[in-house]
């Protein structure tokens, strides 16, 4: 099928739920005085008001003001399959009138979960000695990153090496915002909240060769200086002591950070060497958003753990996991006993009816083979075109996933002061004129849903621009940039 034609069967505009009829002013009200929101300053949303979604259809999405957005941000890195599939919606509800819950425990499983694992055994490849057969199940990517502290801790514990608790994990990395999830992420701004990172757990700095590249050295000598970085902290604890280290193949939340080709085969060669876990946190890269069904086959390194949400049900429910690989599974069933730990909705019956149903028409539409090799490399081509823009001192992309760096000079690559928010001015006009892009800091970033076309891609590419050009206006007037457009 020629992707400019391609069209993904999108419930009818007839037949979409609407929201009920409420003005903007009443719901913001409502929000303000009951609504706790995740990551958000309620003092300034209570001064501005929230904004209200009503509905979505395919790319797009609809704000209570009628307003019309393209959302280049697949809600958050999860509508995989675009909204308003109707064979998802349909799947949901079969279940819920067939058997809308039981739990896991006690020796008990429902049919859609067991057909789950077993399909998403299927999708995951084995790599060297590595293979997946076993899954458990969560509602969340932080609740499953909270299992793998579990599970890695246990198996240490199970083979007599009780002293090997610590995992590593890299600044800026992004493992969600739990207790464990957030201090296995290295994000400063979480850990200044709850005395985190909670003990045991250390980081190395990030892969961003942007950032942290020498100069005159080659992306790929950073690689594998970055790797080292792992080597270094492992004698500095003490192998002995060190029982995993987690990464995402793509650093998402901190911003699209794509590694070189040298890093993951370093790290694995790293692991190797000293015999620790490896866990890979798959909850953005997974499900066809860097053109595999797995990230870590792209990158050619042997995971033991993976994480997974998020697109494996195209957000439509909430559902996460871990694919465990056969070294780990291996121990914890024939050595270990009761597992202690799980959660109500581990394996729930209808979030795992959503993601086949999801995964069903992944495969059928083939989304993972066009981001490989159409939508994934046209966007490339286009997304590489802004590295002419004068406000962007890089633009890269990895699959269906995109950054740019914001430049107060192209042509040192200086930064602007990070306190001028400089990607939120333009994450505002983004919003303003029907874009949804997000900022990291002054990295502005995309992860769209897989169903785009040519054409839609060039319509986000026209938004972006756009919006670059009217940041660019917009800080001259300031008087925070003096470049010439």
């Amino acid at each position: 099928m020629n992707s400019n034609s391609f069209a993904p069967v999108i419930a009818p505009p007839a037949i979409l739920a609407k929201a009920p009829a409420m003005d903007t002013k009443t719901v913001q009200a409502m929000d303000s005085a009951h609504y706790i929101h995740s990551f958000t300053d309620h003092a300034d949303l209570a001064t501005r008001g929230a904004r209200v979604m009503t509905h979505a259809d395919g790319i797009y999405v609809w704000d209570s003001e009628g307003k019309k957005i393209l959302d280049g941000m697949s809600g958050l890195w999860c509508v995989n399959a675009g909204y308003g599939r109707k064979e998802i919606a349909d799947a949901a509800y079969q279940q819920m009138m067939t058997l809308p819950y039981y739990n896991s425990f006690f020796q008990t499983t429902n049919i859609p979960a067991a057909k789950l694992a077993a399909k998403l055994a299927s999708l995951a490849p084995s790599v060297g000695d590595r293979s997946f057969n076993h899954v458990f199940y969560s509602s969340s990517g932080s609740e499953s990153n909270d299992t793998n502290v579990r599970m890695v801790r246990r198996y240490w514990d199970l083979l007599g090496q009780p002293q090997r608790k610590t995992i590593i994990g890299r600044i800026n990395g992004y493992h969600g915002s739990t207790m464990a999830g957030a201090s296995l992420g290295g994000m400063s701004g979480m850990h200044a909240q709850g005395d985190l990172p909670i003990p045991n757990i250390t980081h190395i700095e990030q892969p961003y060769f942007f950032e942290n590249g020498l100069p005159g050295e080659s992306e790929a000598d950073f690689g594998i200086r970055a790797a080292g970085w792992l080597e270094t902290k492992i004698l500095e604890l003490g192998a002995d002591k060190v029982a995993a280290f987690i990464g995402e193949p793509v650093q998402g939340a901190g911003g699209v950070i794509i590694p070189p080709s040298t890093y993951w085969p370093e790290i694995q060669r790293i692991v190797d060497k000293y015999g620790i876990l490896l866990i890979s946190d798959e909850v953005i890269c997974a499900f066809g958003r860097l053109g595999h069904w797995f990230a870590y086959e792209k990158f050619g390194y042997k995971p033991d753990l993976v994480t997974f949400a998020k697109g494996v049900t195209s957000g439509y429910v909430p559902l996460g996991g871990v694919m465990v690989g056969n070294r780990v599974a291996d121990v914890l069933i024939e050595k270990g006993g009761e597992f202690n730990h799980g959660y109500t909705y581990s394996g729930h019956p209808v979030a795992c009816a959503v993601a086949l149903a999801n995964l069903e028409l992944m495969e059928r539409e083939n989304l993972v083979g066009r981001v490989k090799d159409d939508i994934g490399p046209y966007l490339a081509k286009r997304f590489a075109e802004l590295n002419n823009h004068p406000l962007v001192g890089l633009a890269e992309t990895c699959g269906f996933a995109a950054g740019l760096v914001l430049v107060k000079d192209k042509a040192t690559g200086e930064c602007f002061d990070s306190s001028l928010g400089v990607g939120m001015i333009c994450r505002g006009h983004c919003f303003g004129n029907g874009l949804i892009m997000r900022a990291v800091g002054d990295r502005m970033i995309i992860a769209p849903p897989l169903i785009m076309t040519h054409a839609q891609i060039d319509e986000m590419m026209a938004l972006i621009l756009r919006c670059l050009d009217l940041t660019a206006a917009d800080l001259k007037q300031r008087g925070l940039w003096s470049a010439n457009l």
